[in-house]
């Protein structure tokens, strides 16, 4: 699933479609619902349908509405981010990546901290599972509200951009080719992972909006020119007053540097 490259050459072979830049923003731009409730969910989106392609569920939404809150979605032919985080011993974390799987997503999460044999165990869950498609796996680094207090807070030695290389090596040595980063960490992950790795990236701001609880941010046009696969976006869009028209905007920014 990573992002290929846009082609350069107008003499392009047949098969090969060039997207304009705000198409390709589209295909990499994730609204993340963090809404209370389903109905709220389908209010959104449909507020969002036309501009938007991804839509990421987490725990709020599906705690609140369980696996049905993605039927919709994936019915009209959104591409769906399920980002619960699993972090558990190998044998639950496998059993729930061969679950999350048979829902028909297009992205899950767990948490690299869980270590190299729980990160093994899901991609061989992964690898064998049955599913009609076969959703691409990522292993989250840190929470991007986490600064160098809150690490120290909770007994790590290591600055958040090392503690988040240690995890990603250690990723790939388990196998897992996609990752989710902040902002500050995405240039040296590419060039770690290379052009097939999978990053994305939560924590992006537009310029002028407030930061809430993150702390390891960029905006957009930045963390897409530091190699961002794609861009995780929340609060900006789904608090604003009009979020079709923020997530334009967001777009647009995102186009100038694709």
């Amino acid at each position: 699933m990573p992002i290929p490259a846009r082609p350069k050459n107008s003499l392009a072979s047949s098969d090969q479609v060039l997207l304009s830049p705000l198409e390709e923003a589209r295909k990499r731009l994730i609204v993340a619902l963090d809404v209370p409730d389903a109905g709220a969910a389908a209010r959104l989106v449909e507020r969002l349908e036309g501009q938007c392609l991804w839509f990421k569920v987490g725990l709020e939404l599906f705690v609140a509405a369980g696996p049905a809150v993605l039927d919709p979605l994936l019915n009209k032919g959104f591409s769906v981010f399920l980002d619960l985080k699993f972090h558990d011993i190998p044998n639950t974390v496998a059993g729930a990546v061969r679950s999350a799987a048979a829902l028909g997503v297009q992205m899950m999460t767990l948490h690299a901290a869980g270590g190299p044999a729980m990160l093994a165990a899901a991609r061989a869950a992964l690898e064998n599972t049955r599913a009609t498609t076969r959703p691409e796996l990522l292993a989250v680094t840190m929470l991007t509200s986490m600064d160098k207090a809150q690490t120290e807070a909770i007994g790590l030695g290591r600055s958040p951009a090392e503690q988040v290389e240690l995890l990603a090596r250690m990723g790939m040595e388990a196998g897992i080719r996609g990752f989710v980063c902040s902002p500050q960490e995405v240039e040296s992950l590419r060039s770690l992972t290379g052009p097939g790795g999978v990053l994305v990236v939560p924590g992006i701001r537009p310029a002028g909006t407030e930061i809430g609880d993150q702390r390891r941010i960029a905006t957009p046009g930045e963390a897409l020119r530091c190699g961002a696969s794609y861009l995780v976006v929340g609060r900006p869009v789904t608090q604003a007053a009009d979020p079709a028209e923020a997530a334009a905007a967001i777009l647009d920014e995102m186009a100038v540097r694709i």
